[in-house]
């Protein structure tokens, strides 16, 4: 299906390490020809105006069937293409910066990227990825940081629920988004401090006739099916991208085949006393051997998660750090942290960060509090596909709570924290040609 993504490194970096030497080529071979090509560059480093609607422009060139060129650690991750008036035009309408570049200048742009000095490499980006977001009906644009992100960025997405995913219409989709969901049939454990509130109300009848719809007992057993079916997708290919809660509660449905770990005001039965020892962390993609938490007033699904109350950190001091990755042999996790800076500010969420302690070995960390056992942002592989998981709700609004109105994104341009989020969208637009037979 997907099976000729960029995933690994090597093909990547051998097969464009020679792209700078055929430029220079190329203008001894046809001089003034060559040199007068122009491009497109669109800076993605402090001189870009507008760094958000700069991906919808990339993503507007690969639907144009625009080759688009990510010049990875050049200038903020910039993106090279070639000269077309209809981009300049798109680029002066969002408000976009660009400079034009001549061939012999362009040449010179990719002999620098891919000089054996310089952290930095091209990635070509080939054909716009088809894009879902998993949403439920009705959903309001302050739940889903994403959503809020492409709308702004012009880049066109479909929304998705569980009976789209029961009745397989995953494999029709390149990218997968989650956000703020729970996994495990819990409700977001909101009830607590909304059970008679008319949006929470609405909410549950809204999962149970879902559940019934589709021929499940409760609504527990609908999304552990729903996990399952995303499994299955990311395992054949797909790319997977999460925030929030719909993170590790995906890990924790996953552990939890089987077992009832949802209270009796959840799906109308008792939980599994002894939930905890039962837990399969072979099956996880992220974390393993965490605890539950099994009070179904505590709003907590396990111990993953870095309540805000233990964050050690304020609203003025809370910072993230991106890692630094080497462009030419690792990619994958390079496209992801592409960014003008490498710290970055710290958001909340129900899940607001990650505990060092409960991620595997084999998941890379792009992004942790320094000094701390605190991660926010992983990166890993299942099967042929990916997941990256981005912990926090909102990165532009830091104690986001429910009902807030959203997040104006013209208000944050250039947004480092969403910046991280279309980075995850033009991921899967890195791929392969396909060998003719």
């Amino acid at each position: 299906m997907k099976q000729d993504r960029i995933i690994g490194t090597h093909t990547v970096c051998t097969a464009k390490k020679t792209l700078g030497a055929l430029f220079f080529l190329a203008i001894l071979l046809f001089g003034p020809a060559f040199a007068s090509a122009q491009k497109i560059l669109i800076p993605m480093d402090r001189a870009q105006s507008d760094h958000l609607k700069a991906y919808g422009i990339a993503f507007k060139a690969l639907t144009m069937n625009l080759d688009v060129d990510w010049l990875l650690n050049y200038r903020g991750g910039s993106f090279m293409m070639a000269n077309s008036d209809a981009i300049i035009g798109e680029c002066r309408l969002r408000g976009v910066s660009f400079e034009t570049i001549s061939g012999a200048g362009a040449a010179q742009i990719y002999a620098d990227v891919q000089s054996e000095d310089s952290n930095t490499d091209v990635v070509r980006l080939e054909k716009e990825p088809k894009i879902a977001v998993y949403t439920p009906p009705g959903s309001q644009p302050w739940d889903d940081a994403v959503t809020m992100a492409m709308e702004y960025a012009e880049i066109p997405y479909d929304k998705i629920w569980d009976e789209a995913v029961i009745n397989d219409t995953l494999s029709k989709y390149d990218w997968l988004h989650l956000h703020h969901e729970d996994f495990t049939g819990q409700y977001g454990k909101f009830y607590a401090s909304f059970a008679n509130a008319p949006w929470y109300i609405q909410q549950v009848s809204l999962l149970e006739a879902t559940a019934a719809k589709l021929g499940f007992r409760k609504v527990s057993e609908l999304k552990k099916a729903v996990v399952e079916k995303i499994r299955a997708y990311i395992g054949s290919g797909g790319f997977m991208f999460a925030m929030c809660s719909a993170t590790d509660t995906y890990d924790i449905a996953q552990s939890a085949a089987g077992i009832d770990i949802a209270a009796e005001m959840y799906d109308g039965d008792p939980a599994d006393a002894g939930a905890n020892g039962r837990l399969d962390f072979a099956r996880t993609f992220a974390f393993e051997n965490f605890k539950l938490i099994m009070d179904p007033f505590q709003y907590e699904y396990s111990n993953i998660d870095v309540n805000p109350n233990n964050l050690l950190a304020t609203q003025d001091t809370d910072y993230f750090t991106l890692f630094e990755f080497s462009a030419k042999y690792d990619p994958v996790p390079t496209m992801l942290t592409q960014c003008h800076v490498n710290v970055v500010r710290g958001f909340l969420g129900q899940t607001t960060a990650f505990r060092r302690e409960y991620i595997k070995k084999s998941v890379t960390i792009l992004g942790e509090r320094a000094g701390t056992d605190q991660v926010k942002y992983i990166h890993g592989k299942f099967g042929r596909g990916t997941f990256t998981w981005y912990a926090g709700h909102d990165p532009e609004d830091y104690r986001h709570a429910v009902g807030d109105p959203p997040t104006d994104l013209s208000l944050h341009k250039n947004s480092p924290g969403y910046r991280l989020i279309l980075n995850n969208i033009l991921f899967p637009a890195a791929k392969k040609k396909k060998q003719k037979t």
